[in-house]
């Protein structure tokens, strides 16, 4: 972001302290996206990278249509991934220590002054662990806090309209393949795919992809909207008396 540019910046860690602070003190940034994930094996033929590119085309894309009120905070492309282990190059972290950088993470961006933040998933072995904590997350913070991973915010018409298995997400089958394929098709191995024993990826298309990319970016943005505007808040458990 120059000083003569007109367009905002959705990435946090682009802005300069003097760009964010003054954003802030202004009142323009009300919402902040968290993108989670993990780095890990995708069966023969996408990138280990497939789920922390996802969440982050997501965040962006729906930081840009909320633009200037919504900031993307960096991606967590490190989850917790135990069940890949056994494929060398899967990253994983355990998850109390995970669990403590994302709420660290979570709080600088309180501190900052967002009292709406959603955290973004993109990755299933981040859901358990995420929901068991979540509570005492909220009530800790008090904020409008969310955590929501962004397959969920998929209509069911949509992805049966597009899906041929009707399956999602999967880990690396027709769902996820077509995603890469329209958003990054550089990821995929088209050999590796005819090659491997696993055939469902096969059922995917580029087109499917974008179809559900698409819808995916604007209900996430919906979501979004909804917590700036107090129609959609998160309510915090009950503290015991």
């Amino acid at each position: 972001m120059s000083d003569t540019s007109s367009a905002k910046e959705i990435l946090l860690h682009k802005h300069t302290r003097r760009e964010f602070r003054e954003r802030m003190q202004s009142g323009e940034l009300k919402a902040c996206i968290i993108p989670v994930a993990a780095t890990e094996q995708h069966l023969e033929h996408l990138a280990m990278e497939h789920d922390w590119r996802s969440v982050m085309l997501v965040a962006t894309e729906v930081a840009r249509l909320l633009s200037p009120e919504v900031i993307v905070a960096p991606s967590m492309n490190i989850g917790i991934s135990e069940h890949h282990m056994r494929h060398p190059g899967t990253l994983s972290a355990l998850p109390g220590s995970w669990l403590s950088v994302l709420f660290d993470t979570i709080r600088s961006m309180q501190h900052a002054g967002f009292t709406n933040i959603l955290v973004l998933n993109g990755h299933g072995g981040n859901i358990a662990p995420c929901l068991g904590m979540w509570g005492q997350f909220q009530q800790r913070l008090e904020i409008n806090l969310h955590f929501e991973s962004y397959w969920n915010l998929l209509p069911e018409e949509v992805a049966l309209a597009n899906l041929k298995t009707k399956r999602w997400p999967g880990h690396a089958q027709e769902f996820e393949t077509a995603f890469a394929m329209a958003a990054f098709p550089e990821n995929v191995r088209l050999k590796a795919m005819q090659e491997q024993d696993d055939k469902e990826p096969l059922e995917a298309t580029a087109e499917a992809g974008q179809n559900m990319i698409d819808e995916i970016v604007k209900q996430v943005a919906k979501y979004v909207a909804g917590m700036i505007d107090g129609s959609n808040t998160a309510e915090i458990p009950p503290f015991h008396t």
